[in-house]
């Protein structure tokens, strides 16, 4: 079984800066991609920044400049640095992984629980 352990979310001022962190444990033996996801109230869950195996990154355009995806490899982390927050960055952010849990099995999603994210204005 695998968790995903999410931390780093509060209340912040507009122009604020926060660092949300996701630590993946269990039997892991790959991880293919590790990434960030946010659905505020009343819209759809949408990508906010993965990054993938060999570290590419990819983020939305609504975040770019302002947000920096990071992984710790040796803790299977990864980390979210959000600067210049603004009021529609509001909403729930859920860590998620693609992984393998073994050399001979194909890969499986995980998601964290989500963690708050308030942008004040």
């Amino acid at each position: 079984q695998v968790q995903l352990m999410e931390s780093g979310g509060g209340l912040v001022q507009a122009g604020g800066s926060l660092t949300l962190s996701c630590a993946a444990s269990g039997s892991i033996f790959s991880i293919n991609a590790m990434g960030w996801y946010r659905q505020a109230p009343g819209k759809q869950r949408e990508l906010v920044a993965v990054m993938i195996i060999g570290g590419s990154t990819n983020y939305a355009d609504s975040v770019k400049g302002r947000f920096t995806i990071s992984r710790d490899n040796a803790k299977n982390t990864v980390y979210l640095q959000m600067n210049s927050l603004r009021p529609e960055d509001t909403g729930v952010y859920y860590c998620n992984t693609n992984l393998r849990l073994g050399v001979a099995m194909g890969p499986s999603e995980y998601w964290g629980q989500g963690t708050q994210v308030t942008v004040s204005s």
